[in-house]
């Protein structure tokens, strides 16, 4: 009798083991699971007894220690685990245990299956077992719900959304019924890999964070592998910078606990994040190491996905070069499709066979070229919209080639229109933006082809349209209402807090680390959910240049146009449309670089006489020069009249107003004629918030004399002007005038702030204000700087401002003194309040000194 009991005390024990693993399994921490299931055999070895609860606690950790072998090395010792518990199972007599047992052997199998590649039969695996499952009703539903989400996540790979959505769906209820937080957070992940799939990015972004909070607690190990998939759908999103984050966060995980398979599916995606940011080298690494763990694993299909990686990179490198392609490029790429044809990998067949189709025109084999094209799949529904793109320029790339420039603009045309409704379905501006980078060689080409074959007033027209239809798309959004989010909410809050702490200890010498790195968990956190908590906008269509024209009046618009290294412009006068070539564009872009940082040293109130005139000179030197490579040549066209300025790169910020030609004459600067017709409406002047942020020195910090131009403004300044209380006033007001300190983020435009009395207020704060104001006038620091991102898509403080709504924002592109601000300031309101607009009043304000009034009316004046 006490024999027994100690055997069944001994057994207790093993089976404990086996679940603490189980948990530590299901977590990622492989290693230490198979620690504890050796442990468990050893006990097993020393102490069973020859019953059938012996020989199941034998088979089970014989199961549970092949998967785990698997994850941290090779699958072929998985399989050899799983043949020697099929072997113990024999031993036990028939019924419900062994049938369980069965079931867990064949769906542990089926998931072997699946992580190295064999699909099909991995669903036939599954497709036998779940009937069993079902029939045998377990009481805790963790068998069954576990299976349904793995057979979910093998339809999900071969693309049935339909099947897939079904059992992730029926996993989360069977988890709802049981209490399994696990599996429903893994099921969610799941249903974030479904909405990537069918381009759904924001509704893939919003699972896997609801994923990733559930795991956060139920298996912290498992975040990691979220942290993947949210990076490959910000890499779909053109977001590379923020999906090296997310990898770069999740690799060490990844590497701790040896998930071999994850990890080197990490290097995949981070080398694609390096090569979209340009870093080919890092590329290649990355994918060589990839490849070498996948084979090391058997796992033939994501080796050859790691192969693409690393010829992706070389093909790419060539292409941005301008070089001729080595032979043996094109052909590597075309052995790698057939290897992925013959492995079932549809769209990275087509991307291999895509790109060798570029290095082939790129060659001057046009039939070879042909050839090949012929031979891509056609994209399906869930192909990835870069995929998409690439067959379009390869489409645009072989017609121009052949001399069929009406065939590439065909291509080209429906390949932005793809890419739109791709655009269409993102939240949050940064989605918006980041979605341009898959369009950008394509619509360089289109817009190459016709600046290069733009001949008189039709030609010009043309070239205008498709400006209109390549560049700063993401402003072409109306708003819709923001939908209140409490934990983005309490982000932005503890963001403040923070920021405010960071300054007051700096201010007292105390360390500061631990509070910057929490204020960058807090702004990667508030990213993420940014990305996903409404649809940013309802499109409006693209401009015809008909409208713009319509629209202008007495205006003239000058839209620039670089491509290559050639700039030129397109003007807009009384309907006509004029094509002008300017020559070269890295030429006035350097000189325009040059003025900027004279008129950054030229700020200061205080210069020294002496340098102040050396700088001054230098500056106006500048000014004259840009003035003759932009202006003169346009004089005959646009006369004295009121101008509307689309600039391009870098000439967003360029200060207008300094030179010679434009001192004093009325112009607004826009993102993209489609803009600013949208801006150009009769605005509100009433009410004025004046708004006085902390530490603002000197005369433009006193934005209570203002009260004497705006006698029934409301004034918000001292420990009044919290961002609350600015948001608030901001909400439905006609004229804003903000003064305060502020920064402009360039990685991250969104976070661009303004430093208010409890801390700084941000883009992504005034972007969601739903009725945001009229006119802002920004007074005292460098926040109508934008970040150009592909596609001409500049974002910043100013930028999120225009992009929400708001018709007008002055701001300055450079740093400004005090007194020159406002003095500026002063000069604008009086003239703004007399009714004249805002283009006209600040041409009125700047006049007066424009090297030391460096602003600009951005959007419509």
């Amino acid at each position: 009798m006490r024999g027994g009991t100690q055997q069944n005390r001994d057994l207790d024990a093993v089976l404990a083991l086996h679940r603490k693993a189980n948990d530590t399994a299901a977590s990622a921490h492989n290693i230490e699971a198979i620690r504890l299931l050796r442990k468990a055999l050893r006990l097993i070895d020393a102490k069973a007894a020859p019953d059938a609860a012996w020989v199941a606690a034998r088979i089970r950790v014989l199961i549970s220690l092949a998967l785990a072998t698997s994850e941290v090395g090779s699958t072929a010792k998985g399989f050899r685990g799983l043949r020697r518990a099929q072997a113990h199972l024999e031993q036990l007599p028939e019924g419900r245990s062994k049938q369980e047992l069965q079931a867990v052997i064949s769906g542990q199998r089926a998931l072997l299956l699946f992580r190295v590649g064999r699909l099909a039969e991995s669903l036939a695996l599954f497709n036998a077992i779940i009937p069993t499952l079902e029939g045998l009703q377990s009481e805790d539903g963790l068998l069954l719900a576990r299976t349904m989400t793995n057979r979910a996540q093998i339809h999900a790979e071969m693309g049935n959304v339909d099947a897939a959505a079904r059992d992730f769906d029926r996993a989360i209820a069977l988890a709802a019924e049981h209490g399994l937080a696990r599996i429903e957070g893994k099921a969610r992940h799941g249903l974030g890999d479904l909405a990537q799939l069918a381009g759904d990015i924001p509704g893939a972004l919003h699972h896997y964070e609801e994923a990733a909070r559930i795991l956060e607690s139920a298996a912290p190990g498992w975040l990691a592998r979220v942290r993947l998939d949210q990076a490959r759908a910000l890499l779909v999103a053109g977001l590379a910078r923020e999906a090296a984050r997310h990898l770069d966060e999740a690799l060490p995980d990844l590497r701790r606990n040896r998930v071999i398979q994850d990890l080197a599916e990490a290097k995949v995606a981070r080398a694609a994040a390096a090569l979209l940011e340009g870093d080919y080298d890092l590329a290649r690494h990355l994918a060589v190491l990839a490849r070498r763990r996948f084979l090391r694993r058997g796992n033939k299909p994501w080796a050859e996905v790691a192969a693409l990686a690393r010829l992706r990179a070389d093909a790419t490198e060539v292409l941005e070069s301008g070089a001729t392609p080595p032979p043996r490029l094109p052909s590597s790429l075309l052995r790698v499709s057939d290897r992925l044809a013959e492995l079932g990998l549809r769209d990275e067949t087509a991307a291999a066979r895509l790109l060798a189709v570029r290095l082939l025109v790129r060659r001057g084999a046009l039939d070879a070229a042909a050839e090949q094209l012929a031979k891509v799949p056609k994209p399906r529904r869930t192909s990835p919209v870069d995929h998409k793109m690439l067959l379009r320029l390869c489409r645009a790339e072989l017609a121009v080639a052949a001399g069929r420039p009406r065939s590439a603009l065909a291509q080209a045309r429906a390949g932005l229109t793809e890419l739109g409704s791709a655009r269409d379905r993102m939240g949050g501006l940064d989605l918006l933006c980041g979605t341009a980078v898959h369009g950008q060689e394509l619509g360089a080409l289109a817009v190459g082809r016709v600046l290069a074959g733009a001949r008189g007033q039709q030609g010009a027209r043309r070239l205008l349209a498709w400006q209109e239809r390549t560049r700063a798309q993401v402003y072409r959004y109306e708003p819709l209402p923001a939908i209140d989010d409490p934990v983005l909410a309490r982000y932005l809050t503890e963001m403040r807090h923070v920021q405010r702490t960071v300054q007051q200890h700096r201010l007292a010498g105390k360390p500061v680390a631990a509070l910057e790195s929490r204020y960058a968990w807090l702004q990667r956190e508030a990213s993420r959910l940014g990305w996903y908590t409404s649809r940013w906008g309802r499109p409006r269509p693209v401009c015809s240049p008909e409208e713009v024209a319509q629209r202008l009046g007495e205006r003239t618009l000058v839209s620039l146009v670089g491509h290559a290294d050639s700039l030129a412009a397109v003007v807009v006068r009384d309907g006509r449309f004029s094509l002008v070539r300017l020559g070269s564009l890295s030429e006035v872009v350097e000189t325009a670089r040059q003025l900027h940082a004279d008129l950054h040293a030229l700020a200061p109130d205080q210069l020294p006489a002496a340098l102040s005139a050396a700088v001054s000179a230098s500056a106006r030197r500048r000014a004259a020069l840009l003035d003759e490579r932009l202006i003169h040549p346009l004089a005959g066209l646009i006369g004295d009249t009121e101008l509307v300025i689309v600039p391009t790169g870098s000439l967003h910020a360029l200060p207008w107003p300094a030179l010679p030609s434009l001192r004093g004459r009325p112009l607004s600067v826009a993102p993209s004629a489609t803009v600013w017709v949208a801006a150009a409406r009769a605005g509100r002047p009433e009410p004025v918030v004046l708004v006085g942020g902390p530490g603002v020195p000197g005369a433009v910090g006193e934005v209570r004399q203002l009260r004497a131009v705006y006698p029934s403004a409301r004034l918000v300044d001292g420990e009044a002007a919290t961002s609350e209380t600015v948001l608030s006033a901001l909400e439905g007001s006609g004229v804003a005038h903000l003064v305060a300190h502020g920064a402009h983020e360039p990685g991250n435009a969104l976070f661009s702030r303004l430093d208010l009395v409890d801390g700084p207020l941000f883009a992504h704060e005034a972007a969601r204000l739903s009725n945001p104001p009229e006119r802002v006038v920004l007074a005292a620091c460098e926040l109508a700087m934008s970040h150009i991102r592909p596609g001409e898509e500049a974002l910043g403080f100013a930028g999120a401002l225009l992009a929400s709504g708001s018709r007008t924002v002055v701001g300055a592109v450079a740093r400004v003194g005090d007194s020159a601000a406002a003095q500026a300031m002063t000069d604008l309101h009086h003239s703004l309040a007399a009714g004249l607009s805002p283009a006209v009043a600040l041409a009125e304000a700047t006049a007066v000194d424009p090297l030391r009034r460096p602003f600009l009316c951005l959007g419509a004046g």
